[in-house]
């Protein structure tokens, strides 16, 4: 796995269907500047510090539970699964 791909919000860029299409590094390389715009989850973590949001005090905070549940960009939580197994292992992302 390619830890500039692995988001700080939990996904992993490396299997974004777009990311080819629009040249994009994902949010760790482009400072949560996304090819659809600003990520309010980035940011956070940027502004913050961290690595990524499982790294966060607050974690799970309302913005990344409402990310990662949303219709239209969410997994059913399955990012947030990722953060805490990110933990758990110890990896940088």
């Amino acid at each position: 796995m390619n830890e500039n791909l692995a988001a700080r919000c939990g996904i992993y860029c490396g299997e974004c269907e777009y990311r080819e299409e629009f040249n994009c590094s994902g949010c760790i390389d482009n400072e949560g500047e996304i090819f659809w715009g600003e990520c309010d989850v980035a940011k956070c973590c940027i502004q913050k510090g961290l690595e990524h949001c499982g790294k966060c005090e607050d974690f799970v905070c309302d913005c990344l539970h409402d990310y990662a549940f949303s219709e239209s960009e969410g997994d059913d939580g399955k990012r947030i699964e990722e953060l805490k197994e990110r933990n758990k292992e110890g990896t940088k992302n």
